[in-house]
């Protein structure tokens, strides 16, 4: 029997985009995984089959020794090494059935399976790896609901994202003092 075959909807059933992704997550998430903007070294390039070439994540300039915080409340359902490096797995709450699952790694975690964590919760530290994934020190960032791998940035707000901040403009029509908010 071989593998299950790849299907490029979502849990949901939604339909996939033009670039084979799908649905974008919530935007649950109210905190970066590390620092307070860092630069995106790799984008998410979902893969065209099950076991087919892409990149199931982000990868975040990080150097070792930063600390990695969970971007949404959730539990801690996995803390450990795989594959030699550390691997930190939180499923996210109030995300609908199966719920979204974050992953960061390399990390050295500091929290343990089963942890109820909030947003910006310190989960752990960038551990130092050969630089076998990333031209450059990186956190490698990813998303999953059940067996689909999403895009991790659909969880933060556009203001997370780079989105300026709100800006109180005059209505037109001469009336002073009322503002509009864009």
């Amino acid at each position: 029997m071989g593998p299950p075959p790849f299907t490029a909807r979502a849990a949901s059933g939604s339909p996939p985009f033009a670039d084979g992704s799908v649905a974008a997550p919530p935007a649950v998430g109210g905190a970066w995984p590390v620092g307070p903007r860092p630069l995106v070294v790799r984008g998410w390039e979902p893969p065209a089959t099950a076991y087919g070439p892409g990149h199931r994540g982000v990868d975040l300039a990080a150097p070792p020794g930063s600390a990695v915080r969970a971007v949404a409340p959730g539990r801690v359902s996995f803390a450990g090494r795989v594959a030699g490096r550390g691997v930190i797995a939180v499923e996210l709450k109030a995300t609908g059935d199966p719920p979204l699952r974050t992953t960061y790694e390399p990390v050295r975690p500091s929290v343990r399976k089963g942890a109820e964590v909030t947003t910006g919760d310190v989960l752990g530290t960038v551990e130092p790896t050969a630089r076998y994934h990333c031209p450059t020190a990186c956190l490698h960032w990813g998303l999953r609901r059940a067996d689909t791998y999403l895009n991790p940035l659909g969880l933060l707000p556009p203001w997370l994202l780079g989105g300026g901040p709100s800006r109180l403009l005059p209505v037109g029509g001469g009336f002073p003092g009322v503002l509009e908010v864009l």
